[in-house]
């Protein structure tokens, strides 16, 4: 199988284009699920010495709605050992009493295993430093491949991850999944997934560059690049996505924005590490040279129109 990643270029990158945008418009147009950990709230974990009828507990709360209406938003995450983990906005202390009550009374015998309260004040701060590691990880990655590359291979890396890290994001934004500080650890996962992904690619075309760049012309050197490591760059994702798929299917809803964050980031990560950064790059080497010729071209005409009669203006000689 032969990859036309410079031919086919302008489809490669519409597409990406195009997911970039709709990611953008959900994320900022679909309500976010905020976690309590963003939003402020409270957690109850549960655990029960017998089954749990998932009807009667959801009638049970359901039925104090009146006296505790943070309960019409709730959440609730059931795990295979008879725990539950309950999360809504603040409760009060009287509220929490009643549901505990409510609870003791008509769904069985538990043991309340943590209550955690978060203020919007903690949730502003897990905010604002998750973008923070972000931008500090875009930051690292930019000095890093400039200096073990050049800075086009940096602008084109840190483009291909943010490709990635915003289309997963608009996705668990589609889906309505939770955003909790796992959903983060997922990002910046998915951030060094891919970068190094993308590193992998780069370093052959560095490699293949410096040995045939003065007899063949870069866009076939890429492609030759992309060619050589694809295979290696898939049967990796493909192991990492068996073991992601298993956690999705029995890791339960506690890990689900986690491992779907993850999953949908490995895909898009091992796809923009060849048909996304590769293609940048060409792209914007093309550029520099194009501009290089240019500013020689008019240096050129500019030293030939101030030479008259043989006689340099500028030097003050003969030429």
């Amino acid at each position: 199988m032969n990859l036309r990643v410079i031919q086919l270029k302008k489809y490669y990158l519409g597409f990406s284009a195009i997911m970039v945008v709709i990611s953008i418009i959900f994320f900022l147009t679909i309500k976010l699920n905020l976690g309590v950990d963003f939003k402020g709230g409270d957690l109850l974990q549960l655990h029960y010495s017998q089954a749990i009828n998932k009807d009667t507990l959801n009638g049970t709360l359901d039925g104090i709605i009146s006296e505790v209406p943070q309960l019409k938003n709730r959440r609730l995450q059931y795990s295979e050992d008879n725990t539950i983990v309950l999360r809504t906005e603040q409760l009060t202390d009287a509220q929490k009493n009643v549901v505990l009550k409510q609870l003791t009374e008509k769904t069985g015998k538990y043991e309340l295993v943590k209550y955690d309260t978060v203020g919007p004040t903690i949730g502003k701060e897990l905010t604002s430093n998750a973008l923070t590691a972000l931008l500090i990880g875009s930051l690292l990655i930019i000095i890093y491949i400039t200096i073990r590359f050049e800075f086009v291979y940096a602008v084109a890396g840190v483009a291909a991850v943010l490709h990635d890290v915003i289309i997963a994001m608009g996705l668990i934004a589609f889906l309505k999944y939770e955003i909790n500080t796992p959903f983060i650890a997922a990002i910046l996962t998915i951030l060094g997934y891919s970068m190094n992904d993308t590193i992998v690619v780069f370093d052959r075309i560095r490699e293949n560059d410096a040995k045939e760049g003065k007899t063949k012309d870069f866009a076939e050197i890429i492609e030759e690049s992309a060619n050589q490591v694809y295979m290696r760059s898939l049967f990796t994702s493909l192991t990492t996505l068996l073991s992601i798929t298993v956690l999705l299917l029995f890791g339960g809803d506690s890990l689900r924005t986690f491992n779907t964050a993850l999953f949908i980031g490995m895909i898009f990560g091992t796809y923009s590490s060849i048909f996304v950064a590769s293609p940048l790059v060409y792209l914007m080497r093309k550029y520099r040279k194009k501009r290089k010729d240019t500013d020689n071209k008019d240096k050129s005409r500019k030293h030939r129109q101030k030479t008259i009669n043989g006689y340099d203006e500028d030097e003050k000689v003969l030429v």
